[in-house]
This record gives C-alpha cells, structure tokens and sequence, in this order.
C-alpha cells in the first residue's frame, strides 16, 4: 500500500486544524447558555440552511451513499425525494409551533401534554440515537482515512473524536453553524472533484461511465412491486417520509436551528434551503458510486480492481491474521496467501462499496486532490458529529439537569453541565465507534440504529400535536405497544428461541414507519375507547 504524498498530508493536517481553530473562536460568544444552544436567536437563514445541509450530508453520506451504489444501485435515492414533502410540513406546522414556544428543547411541550415521563422518554430516545450516529460517522470517516493514510482505524477513530468535541464544547451551536457553512462548501466541492476525475478518466470516454453502470442495473432506483419485505422503491420512500419528519419535527438539532435562525421567515428558508440542496448533492454522491463501478470494471482496470478486492480482503480477515499483516503483500509474506485468495474469491460489489472512493482517492488523485478530498470526508464528518454533540448536551441541561437537579440553575451552572455533557458525550460516541470496527456497510448500520430509535420518537409526537383528546394513559399505552412492535420488527429474526412463524418477515426498511403509526393509532384508539382527556396546554 503506497503512502500517501507528503503534500496531501499537509493540506488534510492545514484543514482540520484551520476548522478546529476557527470553531474554537467563537468560544467568545458562547459563554452564556442562551450563546451556546441558541446563537442569541440572530443567524441567517442561509447559513443555517447550510448547516442543516450538512448535518444530513455525514461522512455516512459521503463514504455510504457511493458505497451503496457501487454495491447496489440508486435505490436509496429515494430517500432523498421524500425531502420535499417533510418540508412542507415543517415549514407550515413544525417551524411556527417551536418558534412561537419559545422552548429551547424539543421535548418540553410533551410534558405539557402527557407528563414529566414523556419528556424523559424522549429525551432519552433522542440521547441513544445521536450516541448511534456520532459512533456510526466517526467509525465511517475513520475507515476511510485509514484506507488513504495507512493510519490505524484505532487512533484516527481516537483523534478525531477528541478534535470534534473539543470545538463543539469551546464554541457551542454559533461554531456548530459557521463550522458546518464552511465544511459544506469544501465537501460540495470534493465531490465535484471526484466525479470529473472518474468521468475524464475512463479508458474508453465519458460515455463508458453510463453503459457500464446501466449494464450492471447501478442506475435504477428499485423494484416498484408492492412488496413489504424487499428494499422496494415504495419502502424506501415511506421510510425517508417518516425519518425525514422525525428530523424536522423533534431532532434537537433542528429545532436549536430554528431557534438561531433571526426570524421566522429566516428559519423557513433555512429550512428549504437545506433540504433541496441535499438533493443534488446526494445524486452526485449516487452518481459517484456508479461512476467508481463502472471506473473499477472497465477493460484495461483489472490491476486497480485487484487490489481493491486484495485490500478489502486483509480488512475483512483482520482478527485472524498475524498482528504485523497489513497489506496484501505482508499477508502472503506470512504465508497466509492461500486464505487470502479464499477471501477474495468470496467478495461481492457489496463488500467492496465502502472501501471503493477511498482507494479510488488514494490511488488516482495527484497534487494534492487526494489531501483535499480527505479533508472533505472529515468535513463530512465534523459538520454531523458538533451538531450531535451540542444537541445531544442542550437536551441533558434541560430535560434532566433544569427539570430534575436544578431547576433555578443559573448561567455557570448551567455552563458546566453542557460542558461536562458535551465531553460526556464525545467519548461514549467514540468508544462506542471503536466498537464498530470490522461491520460491513456503514450506512446500512446507521439506517438501522436510525429507523428503530425514530419510530420510538415521532409516534408520541405525533399523538399529541394531532390527536387532542389523547391523554397520558393513552400516550403511555401507545408507547409500551409501539416499542413492543419496534423490537419485535427489529430483533425477532435474531431471537433464535422464536419459531420461525414469528419471525418479522418486512424490510427493516419499514421499522420506524410501522412503530410511528403504532404509537399513534394505538394512542388514538385507547383514547377513544377510555375518554382520555388531554392535559395541559
């Protein structure tokens, strides 16, 4: 495995130290509580539709997205097209009802509603989801860094984490913001870099990148049958519908951003801004994926190709290989060839989607695209992980620390819970990342984590924003029912006393869809039946 130029490090070490400082100076401005999870309520609505753009474009996005497509095909698109129907109704119900709040948390108003244990258990919810995501993106953008440099996944995992939490705790949600402006500009052009490189480069022409890829079916969007236990392009769509309305309608982040935004009208764009900007840039992504396909197997390619699959190989044989076997070479060296060639005669597109752009950067790109491209994955990854972190610290001062502990807390007691919280938070996210070295597909896990903790989310939400008559032991019956559903759907499959006849036979695709409207349908029955009054206002 060649190393990586000297001046490609230069320009990746310039970049994220260059973002750690700038974020690290708007610790002037963040320390108040109302500076560090508000921004004192006056950004732009355009900075804060980029840095809700970049939330949703991860490292997940950025290493996934192409890895599902050179696996797979543009299914997963789909998801992307649901955008534009969450965000009409975040704009028409979702952005007016929290800026007229006033509430900072997501997750007050289901107090009103239901009582102190719904505030908690969603708070809760949220906590264990951000947990999920910071571990998924930083164990993503590690994987791919450790491809391009040949650092241990171990210790980029480990710096990483440490870099990203220590300007998300000094600069707060104005860092968050302004850090995730300029992140979004650099990936948006990284990948612009790599999809004229991959076009331009293929040995027989432009062209070739399209028919390959069509050959293959890397173009299409799915199966449009009506079938409940296949990644179906109908699944898709309702499962980008429901996630897409739980990160609209009760992520914390997206509710502080609406609070930053200086107006109403400044937070409505925002929010516009960053949904349809997301559908082209994740297009270009699923193009990418393609384009890499088609790039690796292409007539002339085979040696490239070869050694992707020899690389990925090592990585999957990882626990049973000599500590000091780190490439393809050091393997056969140590005479593990014969088990080596057995791996490689056993991977699929599938197994090779994630590691595909990594190599493709480090093994294409010349005077410093590599350098830039890698700063662009970390882009990916900071721009997501700060918003977790804050988010994740802002909920804990209010919904546990102000409602339980100290409820008259002042601004220095309340700055040292964020702090603590925000450090908390950065480690548990990393160690649990380091926990999912070896996994397969990177966006296939966060999906995963994503549609069983959101359907425990936007159900509740739901029930109380538009059932009026539903009341705290309807709420509460709902729950328990829907979270019953959610794990059966989840883990019945992995329940090996269960007889087969009782294994889940849909697409988890389908989790969070079906454990939302369990919530709700159960919660608005039950209410029904019992005369359930609603409490609070």
């Amino acid at each position: 495995m060649q190393q990586l130029p000297a001046f490609d490090i230069a320009v990746l070490v310039a970049y994220v130290l260059g973002v750690v400082v700038f974020g690290c100076w708007f610790v002037r401005r963040s320390r108040t509580t109302e500076g560090f999870v508000a921004a004192g309520r006056s950004l732009p609505g355009w900075a804060v539709g980029l840095s809700i753009f970049g939330t949703y474009l991860s490292s997940n996005t950025f290493i996934g997205v192409p890895g599902k497509a050179y696996g797979a095909n543009w299914g997963f698109f789909v998801f992307s097209l649901s955008l534009p129907i969450a965000a009409v109704i975040a704009v028409t119900f979702f952005v007016p009802f929290y800026r007229r709040s006033g509430e900072i948390s997501a997750y007050h108003h289901l107090e009103k509603r239901f009582g102190p244990w719904a505030r908690t258990y969603s708070m809760v919810c949220y906590v264990l989801w951000e947990i999920g995501r910071i571990a998924t993106i930083l164990y993503g953008v590690s994987k791919g860094v450790s491809w391009l440099t040949g650092l241990d996944i171990e210790a980029v995992i480990l710096v990483a984490g440490a870099l990203i939490t220590l300007y998300t705790l000094l600069g707060g949600i104005e860092a968050v913001i302004w850090t995730d402006v300029v992140q979004s500009i650099v990936l948006i052009a990284g990948a612009g870099v790599v999809a004229l490189v991959l076009v331009f480069g293929m040995p027989g022409g432009p062209g070739q990148v399209v028919s390959i890829a069509a050959d293959a079916g890397k173009l299409s969007l799915g199966s449009f049958d009506a079938d409940a236990t296949k990644e179906t392009f109908w699944a898709v769509l309702l499962f980008g519908i429901f996630a897409n309305l739980n990160n609209f309608g009760i992520r914390q982040g997206y509710v502080q951003r609406y609070h930053a935004a200086r107006s109403d009208r400044d937070a409505r764009r925002a929010v516009w801004s960053g949904a349809l900007l997301y559908i082209p840039v994740s297009l270009l992504f699923f193009f990418i994926g393609s384009s890499l396909f088609s790039y690796y197997n292409a007539p002339g390619n085979e040696a490239l190709l070869a050694d992707l699959k020899a690389q990925a190989a090592v990585k999957a044989l990882k626990g049973e290989l000599p500590a000091g076997a780190k490439t393809p070479e050091q393997v056969r060296q140590a005479g593990f060839g014969e088990k080596l060639d057995g791996k490689i005669a056993e991977l699929k597109p599938k197994d090779l989607g994630d590691d595909a752009l990594p190599h493709f950067i480090r093994n294409r790109l010349r005077y410093g695209l590599a350098g830039l491209l890698i700063a662009a994955l970390f882009a990916a990854a900071m721009s997501s992980i700060d918003t977790s972190l804050n988010s994740s610290a802002t909920v804990i001062l209010s919904d546990i620390y102000k409602r339980y502990v100290n409820p008259g807390a002042g601004d220095r007691a309340s700055m040292r819970v964020l702090y603590a919280a925000t450090f908390a938070l950065g480690a548990v996210g990393t160690v649990s990342a380091l926990g999912m070295i070896g996994a397969e597909s990177v966006l296939e896990i966060w999906w995963k984590i994503s549609g069983t903790l959101a359907g425990a989310l936007l159900g509740l939400f739901l029930l109380g924003l538009i059932a009026r008559k539903a009341g705290n032991v309807a709420a509460a019956t709902g729950v328990v029912i829907g979270l019953i559903v959610i794990f059966w759907l989840s883990f019945s499959t992995k329940l090996t006393f269960l007889p087969r006849f009782l294994h889940s036979p849909l697409t988890w695709h389908l989790t969070s869809v079906i454990g939302t409207l369990s919530i709700f349908l159960v919660g608005v029955l039950v209410s029904r039946l019992a005369g359930g009054s609603r409490r609070g206002t």
